[in-house]
């Protein structure tokens, strides 16, 4: 997966398109992103002994696939290359600028 937690991204597909956002968290297994602010959805946490029922609001994965990267430099969508430096070292560059990604 070419999208790492930390990397600014933009929604490109589904209800939250056009929407930009900061990755929380990564699930390689199912290919699956959790975007800070995004997707949300309600939960309802029944009461206990001790607490009272509540309605509590969290951040649903996404699939990969409907978000690409913002590129740092023109701050639109880019897809995702490698280059490597003269040092041997393999970095992630956006394909539009060119530019490393951090």
């Amino acid at each position: 997966m070419k999208i790492k937690q930390g990397d600014q991204i933009i929604v490109i597909a589904g209800k939250e398109k056009g929407k930009t956002g900061k990755v929380m968290r990564t699930i390689a297994e199912k290919s699956r992103i959790v975007i800070e602010g995004l997707n949300m959805r309600k939960k309802h946490i029944k009461k206990g002994n001790n607490q009272p029922g509540e309605i509590v609001t969290f951040e649903a994965s996404m699939h990969v696939s409907n978000v690409a990267l913002v590129d740092p430099k023109t701050k639109k969508a880019t897809r995702v290359g490698y280059k490597y430096l003269d040092t041997g070292k393999k970095t992630r560059v956006a394909k539009k600028s060119g530019q490393e990604l951090k």
